[in-house]
């Protein structure tokens, strides 16, 4: 049963429709890994047992009859805790939703039951989304698979965690400024940032709503692309999504021809030299390939993380402004304080509750978000720091549209360091926002993303794929598919980087 858990999707997919694998045989051997092992690492904070196996057994009756429902029939995915699953927990991985139960489910959950595929669970994550090592959650630590003293990334550390762990072979995060990529990184596997627009946002709890996009996780590229195509297109719930991009773009073979950017400013310090060396290893790749090389330049790379730290705040401030102790099940609130009979103080007006609510159930990295973006928005700072923001952002944007004047894709680190231990970054958050550095321009200018592992670090006795990013222009995602699948071809992929 363990080599069978071990599959990818497209493997098991093949398996599924030939006889010799079952759906449950899967799923009850991915139940049983993580009940023995998820207690180390961490990755899921709900797992849908019965749900799950009653799943399979159905797909198990559809594939006999030969009716599977599509390419992900019986493939088990987990769901990171921003995302609603009707009937079940929805936290965000904070104690301020702590007892919320999602009434529907988000339109990406809503495509995957359509196909057959089975919802695992939800996974841990930074609260709100708001961080890149998945310690900030308020359910505890999620722990990196290749290095339990190391962070697995974030925010969607617990998605990228449990890939990494062989939990499921897919699993969905969200990606506001890398925190797909990022930890996809971290943790050795595949992770996809789409379009803005491309998938859509319904039932996603909001960090940033301009940069928010779901993504896959996955073992290998292709599995992530039939991920992809599975949760992609229009969705009239969200009016970002764009309607004449509602199927997927046909599949790409080969890059012999493909115009690959270096941007020079990705380049510069800060990068591990170890990482900077498999970046140059992967464009030696794609050369051999017959694709071509040439250095292009993003002027306002240096901009883009003041940029996004401005912005992104500034969204979390009025998306967050929801949770205010009246609507949400955590509340300061007593009800039993307002009945006449009742000597102590009723609990103040709306704003003592909102305010007591927030302090009390939001975490410190929360705050800090909140309150720098109220700061940001604030009468007098308003077109000092937001309104230049949003000018710089454009200006960042256009580095990208004239980059892909000349090149089909480019190429660069997806993040400057290895995984850091847990608490090296804590007590300094501009350190801790410098691990996206990398990642934060493909948000601000809505253009798609993967890392990709590529070779292999050796640090302290372990062993740490490099994170490999291609960027591509808007809905060029076929294409950098593509690039992606080049670099992981085992002879192109298996040197170890001292």
């Amino acid at each position: 049963m363990e080599e069978v858990t071990k599959l990818s999707a497209t493997e098991l997919a093949i398996r599924y429709r030939d006889g010799s694998v079952k759906p449950s045989q899967v799923v009850d051997g991915l139940l049983d890994d993580i009940a023995m092992r998820d207690q180390e690492v961490g990755a899921f904070l709900d797992v849908f047992v019965e749900e799950a196996r009653a799943a399979a057994l159905e797909a198990d009756k559809r594939y006999a009859a030969g009716e599977a429902l599509g390419p992900l029939d019986g493939i088990p995915v987990a769901v990171k805790d921003n995302m609603l699953v009707h009937g079940k927990f929805a936290r965000a991985a904070s104690k301020i939703l702590e007892g919320y139960v999602a009434s529907y489910d988000a339109t990406v959950v809503d495509r995957l039951k359509k196909g057959g595929a089975i919802i695992l669970g939800k996974t841990n994550m930074d609260e709100f989304a708001m961080g890149s090592s998945t310690e900030h959650s308020a359910y505890g630590l999620t722990r990196n698979p290749l290095d339990p003293d190391r962070v697995p990334g974030g925010s969607s550390g617990g998605s990228a965690a449990a890939v990494a762990a062989g939990f499921t072979p897919l699993a969905l995060g969200s990606d506001t400024g890398g925190s797909v990529r990022q930890p996809a990184a971290f943790c050795g596997v595949v992770g996809m940032k789409p379009t803005y627009g491309r998938v859509s946002r319904s039932g996603l709890i909001a960090m940033a709503s301009s940069l928010d996009q779901i993504g896959p996780f996955a073992r290998t590229v292709e599995d992530a692309e039939l991920l992809f195509d599975e949760i992609q297109g229009f969705d009239e719930k969200d009016a970002t999504t764009h309607q004449g991009q509602a199927t997927s773009d046909k599949r790409q073979e080969g890059i012999a021809g493909l115009r690959v950017g270096l941007p020079k400013e990705y380049f510069a310090g800060g990068l591990d030299p170890r990482i900077k060396q498999a970046v140059d290893d992967a464009a030696n790749v794609f050369e051999k390939a017959g694709a071509k090389l040439q250095e292009v330049t993003l002027p306002h790379t240096h901009a883009a993380l003041p940029v996004y730290y401005v912005l992104m705040p500034a969204e979390v401030s009025a998306n967050l402004a929801r949770f205010d102790g009246v609507r949400y099940p955590n509340s300061t609130f007593d009800p039993e304080a307002s009945r006449p009979e009742q000597s102590r103080r009723i609990p103040g007006d709306f704003w003592d509750i909102y305010s007591t609510t927030r302090q009390q159930f939001f975490g410190a990295e929360t705050k800090r978000r909140v309150l720098l973006g109220t700061f940001v928005l604030s009468a007098g700072y308003a077109d000092r720091y937001y309104a230049k923001a949003q000018r710089v952002r454009s200006l960042i944007k256009q580095d990208f549209d004239r980059a892909f004047e000349d090149v089909d894709v480019l190429l660069t680190p997806t993040a400057p360091t290895l995984p850091f231990r847990f608490g090296e970054k804590t007590d300094d958050p501009v350190a801790m926002y410098l691990a996206d550095i990398y990642t934060v321009s493909a948000n601000l200018a809505g253009i798609p993303g993967i890392s990709v592992p590529f070779g292999g670090i050796s640090e302290s006795g372990k062993t740490f794929p490099a994170g490999v990013q291609i960027m591509a222009k808007p809905f060029g995602e076929a294409t950098m598919f593509a690039a992606a699948k080049a670099l992981e071809a085992p002879t192109n992929n298996e040197q170890p980087l001292q």
